[in-house]
């Protein structure tokens, strides 16, 4: 990939992702083999003007190597040290930047038991971060660098540098980095989704219908004061940033008790190193009462069972199957790319901003209100091409909000 566009992929991340601020620190949490763009993102987050670049570097052969060998009791607890680490720099204010880019089969084949553990973990011991991230107190960012295991598994009938090759310039496309001035076309992008989101907050809908030929059949509630969301948010110090790059949704949560039927994946769901593919969640009254799946079934029932919210939903996402990343035709095997090819859902934590005052609710008012705590939260597609929504208001007027796979207005 040349360089220019890979400088303007790493502005694009530091002015529009994270909207670096002037002495501002920044944390970025990388893959050793991506250093090449890491470093080149701290280069120029100097540039900008950052008071300090901290680098937590993480390796897949050395995460597989410890489920490997690794005793399972040291999985049952996450280390203080890496804890205090995010939240020292989350109190400073700093600014988070991570590299999605795993071997989506890492684990393949590994204990499920300590994989469970170790999520679990994870999720408990960084609880308190995590609120930040949910109620944007900072600025955070996620984008994707290509790896030789993740461009072979999307690219894998091509030799080893014509895969990563491939993956780079798909990247560089999704993300409007190959464009004259990927900042401008950004703010263009953003007006964009905020039209959407603008005109779902003035209907408040009551309920969607959601239907499709590959078999889901649902009924989603939406809470009473409910909030959509897309592409920019604004953290409790009136920064604005873009946490997802690339992102083309718009998003709410769905009442916490209010999901009725079934839903079927239409995307595998890379969920901590091990491949769900082709499964199928049935709700009742909300909860997760029936699933399946042709694999990875077993990581399907610890996501489950982490907790008792991540028996309910926390988000509902609309996304148009004509966009971008979704005409590419490729299969990305990464959630930050296909839940932007495909409407989705996520299983756990609802973001207290998509309600009226979420923000400020006690653990008893959010029960109240219908917004499901967790304490994990993880995406899945449910998107096709035949994809038709129909938007309920509280006098029972009916809306097409999708119609085969596209907005309706």
């Amino acid at each position: 990939m040349d360089n220019n566009s890979l400088k303007k992929y790493a502005d694009l991340a530091l002015k529009i992702g994270i909207n670096l601020q002037e002495k501002q620190t920044l944390v970025i949490m990388s893959p050793v083999e991506t250093a090449p763009f890491t470093r080149m993102l701290v280069e120029e987050a100097y540039n900008l003007g950052a008071k300090e670049v901290i680098v937590h570097w993480n390796d897949d052969f050395c995460k597989k190597m410890k489920f490997l060998h690794g005793d399972i009791e040291i999985f049952e607890t996450m280390p203080q040290w890496e804890i205090d680490s995010l939240m020292f720099y989350a109190e400073k204010g700093a600014g988070f930047l991570s590299i999605s880019a795993n071997d989506p089969e890492l684990l393949k084949g590994i204990d499920s038991n300590k994989i469970a553990k170790a999520q679990i973990s994870r999720n408990v011991g960084l609880k308190a971060y995590y609120e930040k991230v949910m109620t944007n107190a900072i600025q955070w960012n996620i984008i994707s660098v290509p790896t030789l295991a993740w461009a072979k598994k999307v690219f894998p009938n091509v030799s080893d540098d014509e895969a990563v090759e491939n993956l780079w310039k798909a990247i560089i496309h999704s993300v409007k980095a190959d464009t004259e001035n990927p900042v401008e076309t950004w703010k263009k992008h953003l007006e964009n989704l905020k039209e959407k989101m603008d005109y779902l907050n003035k209907k408040q809908f009551k309920k969607f219908i959601i239907k499709n030929s590959l078999g889901t059949d649902l009924s989603v509630e939406l809470p009473n004061k409910h909030l959509w969301a897309s592409g920019k948010d604004t953290t409790k110090y009136g920064v604005d940033f873009v946490a997802n790059i690339p992102t083309e949704e718009v998003f709410s949560m769905p009442h916490k008790y209010g999901v009725n039927g079934i839903v079927k994946a239409s995307k595998p769901l890379n969920y901590g190193g091990t491949l769900i593919e082709d499964f199928s969640l049935t709700f009742k009254n909300g909860e997760i009462i029936e699933f399946s799946a042709k694999s990875g079934e077993e990581a399907l029932r610890n996501l489950i069972n982490t907790d008792e919210g991540s028996k309910y939903l926390g988000e509902i996402a609309l996304v148009p199957y004509d966009s971008p990343i979704s005409n590419t035709n490729i299969l990305f095997y990464n959630t930050l790319f296909d839940e932007n090819a495909s409407c989705h859902l996520a299983i756990g934590q609802a973001y207290p901003s998509c309600i009226e005052n979420g923000d400020t609710f006690t653990k008893e008012e959010m029960e109240k209100a219908g917004v499901n705590d967790s304490l994990t939260h993880v995406d899945f597609m449910f998107g096709t091409k035949d994809l038709n929504i129909i938007g309920i208001d509280s006098l029972g007027n009916k809306e097409n909000i999708f119609v085969n796979g596209n907005w309706a207005f």
